[in-house]
């Protein structure tokens, strides 16, 4: 099984670039256990191959080097993907669109399926368009806004002020469309 470079396998096992080996296979087992697909509480068949792919890889000290190699340069780059808005706006614009498209987002998800409103922030991240770490102001004024909030799972769910938040916002320019504008 080849890397999949479009995931980062770190960001999948929650763990730094420069973790040790043990490290690896001590937060892979937990994963595994909490992710298998024959346990019903917090069971995911997706999740769990995923885990395991980035296990296969990190835990492989020739294919992780080969992986680094791939992961450093993927860092670089991926913060020179939003250096700056288009010249038609400013930057608290952009910021603004990719609030509400993560709203919108949040929004969608807790409407279509109440018994699971939260969304992981590697999916969100895949949503957005954006990487995390660019996404992390954006969440972090979500928070202290509390429009947003975070389940011991990390999942993220919109609040009801997150939801008065987004109908306002509606209110206001209701024909902006904001998903679009966050992928561009």
């Amino acid at each position: 099984m080849d890397p999949n470079p479009s995931v980062d396998y770190y960001e999948v096992l929650q763990i730094s670039a420069s973790a040790e080996p043990e490290t690896v296979h001590r937060v892979y087992r937990l994963l595994a256990q909490r992710f298998h697909p024959d346990n019903h509480d917090t069971g995911s068949e997706a999740r769990f191959r995923l885990i395991t792919e980035a296990y296969q890889v990190l835990g492989d000290p020739e294919r992780r080097a080969r992986y680094d190699l791939v992961h450093e340069r993927q860092q670089r780059d991926r913060w020179r993907l939003v250096q700056h808005a288009t010249d038609s706006e400013n930057d608290f614009a952009a910021e603004q669109r990719v609030r509400l498209g993560v709203l919108e987002i949040l929004y969608t998800k807790r409407r279509l399926e109440s018994e699971s409103p939260g969304v992981s922030p590697l999916d969100l991240e895949h949503m957005t368009g954006r990487p995390r770490e660019h996404l992390e102001f954006t969440m972090w004024f979500l928070a202290q806004k509390k429009f947003v909030t975070r389940s011991d799972n990390s999942l993220i769910t919109i609040t009801a002020d997150g939801i008065e938040y987004l109908e306002a916002s509606y209110e206001r320019t209701p024909h902006t469309p904001r998903l679009r504008a966050v992928n561009e």
